[in-house]
């Protein structure tokens, strides 16, 4: 745990709480900040986070807020204090337990994410997606908070069968952050790229993550969504003429490399082709389609689109 004082928005983050959820138990149960400087706000100590993190397990438990409240104000002040707390109420489940969302080597905002996320919790996953996102932008965000939350999400269904709530919930909390996003950075100039999901692909977010970070720098787009037929594909390339197409696919049964050969047999051929996504195999690519490794890349591919395009109207 680190010794610096955390602002609120820095602490609901690391619990995984609405920074609203940390300003009632200071109001209803004194668990507030304890350090204070004069002409600053109140900053939480790390023996505060200690009994807040009793707090939110507990309630998380089934405790109620008032005796788990209870439990945390009885944790000694020194931040060595072991934050396991009282024993757990027989059948509960625990964050350490088995549905627990694994998160690698994400940091404590991650786990606060992956915590509210186990308890549907929507209004913390928008406040620490929205702040995660204005702080670091898209790609950031996508690769150092998302990912890595939605992934293990992912590994616990598949061992579980369960969770699919929490999956349908935090997806939909992303979708919104992402939407937000781009329609706080309007893009007056053309679009210049097309965004579509392969024939039968139903997984969107990551292209939403792709409009999102291709508005946050100024480059216009278009996005189809989710299974888009190749005929509409090819259909909607001669009709707006973009520059490039992104065209995504999560998984080997919808990455039929046809859709790509139909494209660049398009009568508007786009400038650049580009085939996201873990479920296309670099080795059954047509020749000219550019497979990006990852969100950031696809970023570059597009901002070089762009300059090119820029550059060639001032010649």
């Amino acid at each position: 745990m680190a010794d610096e004082a955390l602002s609120a928005g820095a602490v609901a983050r690391r619990l995984g709480v609405a920074v609203t959820t940390l300003r009632t138990w200071h109001q209803r149960y004194g668990l507030g900040p304890s350090e204070h400087v004069p002409g600053h706000h109140r900053r939480y100590t790390p023996a505060d986070l200690a009994r807040l993190e009793i707090m939110r397990r507990l309630t998380a438990e089934g405790v109620t807020p008032a005796d788990a409240a209870r439990w945390a104000r009885q944790a000694p002040a020194e931040s060595g204090f072991d934050v396991a707390g009282p024993p757990a109420r027989p059948g509960a489940t625990r964050d350490g337990g088995g549905m627990t969302i694994p998160v690698g080597r994400a940091g404590p905002v991650a786990r606060g994410l992956a915590r509210a996320a186990m308890r549907l919790d929507s209004v913390a996953i928008g406040e620490t997606i929205a702040h995660a996102l204005a702080a670091e932008g898209v790609v950031a965000t996508w690769d150092g908070l998302l990912r890595p939350v939605l992934a293990g999400i992912g590994e616990r269904h598949a061992a579980t069968a369960g969770l699919i709530d929490v999956e349908h919930l935090m997806s939909r909390c992303v979708s919104e952050a992402f939407a937000a996003t781009a329609r706080a950075h309007p893009v007056s100039g053309p679009a210049r790229i097309l965004l579509s999901c392969a024939d039968e692909e139903q997984h969107t977010l990551p292209l939403e993550a792709l409009a999102a970070a291709l508005a946050e720098v100024g480059v216009g787009y278009r996005m189809l969504g989710a299974r888009v037929p190749v005929a509409a594909l090819v259909e909607a390339v001669n009709r707006t003429g973009p520059a490039a197409v992104v065209v995504w696919s999560h998984t080997l049964a919808t990455a039929d490399p046809g859709q790509l050969s139909d494209l660049l047999a398009a009568p508007r051929r786009p400038l650049l082709v580009l085939a996201a996504g873990p479920g296309w195999r670099a080795d059954t690519l047509p020749a000219g389609v550019v497979r990006p490794v990852d969100l950031g890349e696809a970023l570059s591919l597009g901002l070089a689109i762009r300059d090119c395009l820029n550059q060639s109207t001032t010649d």
